[in-house]
């Protein structure tokens, strides 16, 4: 059964959870989490998003 699509409030607050699927890992090396803090960076400044907290765990 699909889930319902979800709400998209102005204003409200997110929490964004990414993992790997069968807890693979999502990064392969210190490169790659570098390349995710650029894009990260990048698409918070031209969205005009605010980011609260972030921190990249392993699975």
């Amino acid at each position: 059964m699909p889930r319902h699509a979800r709400l998209d409030i102005p204003g409200a607050l997110h929490h964004v959870m990414v993992r790997g699927i069968n807890k693979t890992a999502i990064f392969r090396d210190i490169r790659d989490r570098a390349r995710f803090l650029e894009r990260l960076g990048t698409n918070v400044v031209g969205d005009g998003c605010s980011v609260c907290a972030w921190v990249l765990m392993d699975n």
